[in-house]
């Protein structure tokens, strides 16, 4: 039998902790889970779980995101064909995630109760939380978008989509902090009725003292492979379109990107980050639970136009231009015929560059 190479070591290791921390946080919940505890259960040593996490509540969040992004998808129905029955599918997939009044305290479904307050105990973590929920919203409205009668649009659904994230997020800080509260089918009806709702909501271009211009550029364009995270399948990088490159703290720019692109223009969100630790399992686990919504209540013609890469290695980014990343990077190129045509950085990037040309 072959040796294991060191990162086959790390990754089999890796798994171990994840796979008991799991166990930990499940039988005893956040609060009370010891890292002794959870380096027993994996027959490692203390040591050996910082190496792979460099804290608890990193941990905690790699073990939430592991689950979501690995939790199959139950039969459903047909996926709704208008926005009042998609938003009534993504609501019925949303509360059956949610622990029953008659669950036991250590019940797998109350895993994550502890996941709200982890994230607003810190800045450093709420900042990314927030971009993260505004696209989370900016996903489900443009999938609503696509659900709207062929005849002009009377503007975007982004605000309905929060409207809707607010009230299943508030469900399920009510069912970890007061069970049965509510029936589930009202949230249910509630979120259907959002559909109707007319908040006058339409786009504005970004309103920045200065909006960089996209630079002229003649440049190769080879991205390696990459995951679209909401299609499950390779992303489209190779065609004409734009490729946004967006920190954690940056996020909403994607939506600047989508609006301002040609209609048959593949538009990429790649989310970056400086701490790949921490925060990009936080990321994963947000965009992880939308995805599975709305995979479930929209079909693959109303999925959002926008792909979804993550790039924690920074090789995509790199290839883009942007060896160095941060929580903070708004940089964006236009692609055109297999070359990078146009390229822009900073705020407004992602506008300057859609638009360019």
């Amino acid at each position: 039998m072959s040796r294991l190479t060191r990162a086959e070591m790390q990754e089999r290791n890796r798994g171990k902790v994840l796979a008991a921390a799991r166990e930990e946080f499940t039988e005893r919940g956040f609060r009370d889970a010891k890292i002794d505890s959870i380096a027993e259960r994996a027959e490692l040593t203390r040591g050996a779980v910082y190496s792979n996490f460099p804290g608890k509540r990193a941990l905690y969040f790699a073990v939430l995101a592991d689950l979501a992004e690995r939790a199959p998808e139950p039969p459903h129905p047909e996926p709704g064909r208008t926005a009042r029955e998609a938003l009534s599918a993504f609501a019925r997939a949303w509360v059956t995630r949610l622990p029953l009044a008659t669950a036991e305290p250590h019940d797998p479904a109350r895993l994550g109760m502890d996941l709200m307050s982890e994230v607003i105990v810190e800045e450093r973590t709420r900042l990314p939380f927030a971009q993260l929920m505004r696209f989370d919203a900016l996903l489900l409205g443009l999938a609503l978008e696509r659900l709207r009668p062929p005849e002009p649009p009377a503007g975007r659904l982004v605000g309905v989509a929060e409207a809707v994230l607010t009230t299943l997020h508030g469900a399920s800080q009510m069912a970890a902090a007061a069970p049965g509260f509510i029936e589930p089918f009202t949230i249910v009806s509630v979120c259907e009725q959002l559909a109707d709702l007319d908040l006058g909501d339409v786009w504005q271009p970004p309103h920045i003292p200065y909006i960089p211009r996209a630079r002229p550029a003649d440049e190769p364009w080879s991205p390696p492979p990459a995951v679209d995270v909401i299609r499950g399948g390779p992303a489209r990088l190779a065609g004409d379109g734009v490729v946004a490159i967006l920190g954690l703290h940056r996020l909403e720019a994607a939506e600047e990107a989508v609006r301002a692109a040609p209609p048959e223009a593949t538009v990429t969100a790649v989310l970056v980050t400086g701490d790949s630790d921490e925060l990009a399992p936080l990321a994963r686990l947000v965009i992880a639970e939308l995805r599975s919504c709305l995979r479930q209540a929209f079909p693959p013609s109303a999925w959002p136009r926008l792909q979804v890469v993550y790039d924690e290695s920074g090789v995509l980014a790199a290839a883009a231009g942007m060896p160095a990343v941060s929580d903070g990077t708004e940089a964006a190129v236009r692609i055109e015929a297999g070359r990078i045509v146009a390229r822009a950085d900073g705020r407004g990037a992602c506008h300057a560059a859609a638009s360019a040309g």
